[in-house]
């Protein structure tokens, strides 16, 4: 069983966000286990304050370092990266982190346990950054109110690619991004609507032809949309 457990100011904020599809049914399976937690439970000053002033000057505010290392250290057992065992991941969800990927999702999911730290505010003190977490992670080059939304999106990709989480097993090998091109188009009934076909060569039953069909369609959509992706 994957454990994930986010650490965040704003635990209500995912109170039903993991009760529908994928990641319902795999925690209803007991192939992932998450849990919320509030960051204020680790702060030791007065009135459980977790943020202060830049040094330097600046705007906005920044978490404090101590109640983001005393929540690693207990959930994960690790006061330091370098203590942070091998089926373990500490992740910061930041505008600063390295692009997530459909490869890093699917190195997330191959761990036992994940702790995903949701930034707030004008950042995380850099010594979260420098000293505790594996991983500092972004989904999109802009910036967010806070790492929750981050958080879910990291969720929902990891879940899907967990083992059973997945109605067919070969479903996730077939998606964009697994073979580093988009997915191909898909269609449905009806054949025909208001006008526009479904290509002929999925009515025909050829597999051959249509497996042919689906890789130029990809390679097209590919180029079309994201071309940077066959750049790579």
């Amino acid at each position: 069983m994957l454990r994930v457990n986010i650490i965040t100011i704003f635990p209500d904020y995912f109170r039903e966000a993991f009760d529908y599809g994928i990641v319902r049914r795999a925690r209803a399976a007991e192939l992932v286990d998450i849990k919320a937690h509030d960051l204020r439970s680790w702060a030791s000053a007065k009135h459980h304050v977790v943020d202060d002033r830049p040094f330097g000057g600046g705007d906005g505010m920044v978490l404090k370092p101590e109640p983001i290392f005393a929540a690693v250290e207990s959930l994960a057992g690790a006061r330091q990266r370098k203590d942070v065992a091998a089926n373990k991941r500490v992740v910061l969800l930041s505008p600063q982190g390295k692009p997530f990927t459909q490869t890093l999702a699917r190195e997330l999911a191959a761990s036992e346990q994940l702790v995903l730290v949701c930034g707030r505010y004008e950042g995380v003190d850099e010594r979260v950054a420098d000293s505790l977490v594996t991983d500092e992670i972004s989904i999109g080059d802009y910036v967010l109110s806070g790492g929750e939304p981050a958080a879910l999106v990291v969720v929902d990709a990891v879940v899907r690619l967990i083992p059973g989480a997945l109605g067919s097993e070969t479903s996730a090998a077939t998606e964009s991004f697994s073979d580093g091109l988009l997915d191909y188009p898909h269609y449905t009934r009806p054949a025909e609507f208001e006008g526009l076909r479904v290509p002929e060569i999925l009515l025909t039953g050829h597999h051959a032809e249509i497996a042919r069909w689906r890789c130029e369609a990809a390679l097209e959509k590919t180029k079309r949309n994201r071309p940077d992706l066959l750049e790579k």
